[in-house]
C-alpha cells in the first residue's frame, strides 16, 4: 500500500494507495464552510439565449447565499453553460453580461480546446477581473499518455495568469473521459498556478481519494467536488462544491451548508441531505447509454417550474435532451425537497404559481 508520493508511478491505480482506503469519517469537518461554486445554466428560448432568465437565476442564487451568509462563486461557460456549443463571441457575451449586471461576485470560467488550443478561451476569460479559470478536459488531452498529458497541462498553464482549477471527468459524462490517477493528481497539485481541481464522478469516490491525499500530504490544492450524486460529502468535509446541481438546488445547498456547521448544527440537516440528493439523483439520472449529460435539460425544466426561466429549451446545437414527460418527472422529483424546504423555512424554493 503506497503512502509516499515518491513511490507513485504514472500508471499506479488509486486502489494501491492508502488514500483510496481512507474512510469519510476521518475527514469530516464541522467548522470549515465549503465554498459553493455554481455552474450556471445558460437558458434558451426560441433558440436564443434567454438573458432575462439567466439574470433571474443568478439573482435567485445570490439571494439564497446572502440569506445564509454563505460563500458563493459563479461558474460561467462550463458544461452546464454549453461550453462545447459556444462560439467565441457568445462565450465572451456570457461573461460580459454577467459582469454588467453582477460586478462583485467571483467568477470561474470554463475553458477547453478551440481548434486544438485553449488560448481563445483563456484570452477572453483572463480579460475580466475577479476571475479564475477551469481547465476542462478535451479529447486531445485524454488521448495522451499520463506523462504527455501532464506536460500538455503544464504548457497550457504557461499562458494562465489567474488562479487555475483543473478538471477531471469519468465516462458517465463523456465516454472518452478518464479520471486523474494518483500520480497525475500529485503532479498537477504541486504546480504553482493550480489552486485546486474539480472531479466529476458518478460511480467512483474519486473526490474522497483526492481529499485524503491532499489532506494527508498537506498539498496546496483544494479538491472541488463535481459529484452531483455526492453533494453531502463535500459539505461534510468542508471542501468546495463545483456543481451543476447548484443551479436547481441552490437554496437547499446553502441551507445544508449552514446547518452542518458546528455553530448552527441541526440534526435535520441529514434529512435535507437526503432530500436535495433525491432531487439531483433525478436530474442527473443516467440514460440508456449510461450518460448523465442530459442533466442540462432537466435543470432547465426545474428552473422553469420554479418560475425563474421562460422555457426549458436546450442549446439548439446540443443533442443532450430528455424524452417527453420531463416536466412531470421533475415536478415529482421536487416534491420531497419542496416539502422539507417548507418545514425548515428555507426561502426562495417554491414552485411558480400555475
Amino acid at each position: 500500500m503506497i503512502t509516499d508520493p515518491a513511490d507513485l508511478k504514472p500508471d499506479t491505480p488509486w486502489r494501491d494507495t492508502i488514500w483510496a482506503h481512507t474512510p469519510e469519517s476521518t475527514l469530516t469537518d464541522h467548522t470549515t464552510e465549503s465554498r459553493l461554486c455554481v455552474a450556471n445554466l445558460l437558458p434558451f428560448a426560441n433558440s436564443q439565449p434567454d438573458w432575462t432568465g439567466f439574470e433571474n437565476s443568478i439573482r435567485w442564487m445570490l439571494d439564497s447565499a446572502n440569506h445564509y451568509h454563505t460563500d458563493i462563486a459563479f461558474v460561467l461557460n462550463a458544461d452546464t453553460g454549453y461550453i462545447f456549443n459556444l462560439d467565441p463571441p457568445l462565450y465572451r457575451e456570457v461573461i460580459t453580461r454577467f459582469r454588467e449586471n453582477f460586478p462583485e461576485p467571483r467568477i470561474i470560467c470554463g475553458t477547453t480546446a478551440v481548434d486544438d488550443s485553449y488560448l481563445p478561451h483563456l484570452e477572453i476569460a483572463q480579460s475580466f477581473d475577479n476571475v479564475e479559470v477551469m481547465l476542462m478536459t478535451s479529447q486531445q488531452l485524454e488521448a495522451l499518455s499520463p506523462e504527455a498529458r501532464r506536460d500538455a497541462y503544464f504548457e497550457i498553464l504557461e499562458h494562465v495568469t489567474v488562479p487555475a482549477i483543473v478538471h477531471a471527468l469519468e465516462p458517465a459524462f463523456v465516454p472518452w473521459a478518464t479520471p486523474f490517477g494518483p500520480w497525475f493528481l500529485h503532479e498537477l497539485a504541486n504546480h504553482p498556478k493550480v489552486t485546486g481541481g474539480k472531479i466529476s464522478t458518478l460511480d467512483e469516490p474519486h473526490f474522497l481519494y483526492w481529499a485524503a491525499m491532499c489532506r494527508d500530504l498537506n498539498l496546496p490544492f483544494a479538491p472541488h467536488c463535481g459529484d452531483d450524486y455526492g453533494i453531502a460529502t463535500a459539505i461534510k468535509l468542508g471542501l468546495p462544491l463545483l456543481i451543476g446541481a447548484g443551479v436547481s438546488a441552490c437554496p437547499l445547498i446553502c441551507a445544508a451548508k449552514n446547518l452542518w456547521l458546528e455553530k448552527n448544527f441541526d440534526p435535520r440537516v441529514y434529512k435535507l441531505f437526503e432530500a436535495l440528493q433525491s432531487l439531483e439523483d433525478a436530474v442527473f439520472r443516467l440514460d440508456e447509454n449510461n450518460s448523465a449529460t442530459a442533466y442540462k435539460h432537466s435543470t432547465a425544466v426545474c428552473l422553469k417550474l420554479l418560475g425563474l426561466i421562460e422555457s426549458d429549451e436546450v442549446h439548439p446545437d446540443c443533442a443532450d435532451r430528455r424524452p417527453a414527460g420531463e416536466e412531470a418527472r421533475m415536478r415529482e422529483a421536487l416534491a420531497r425537497p419542496l416539502r422539507l424546504a417548507e418545514r425548515l423555512d428555507i426561502p426562495h424554493f417554491k414552485l411558480a404559481p400555475q
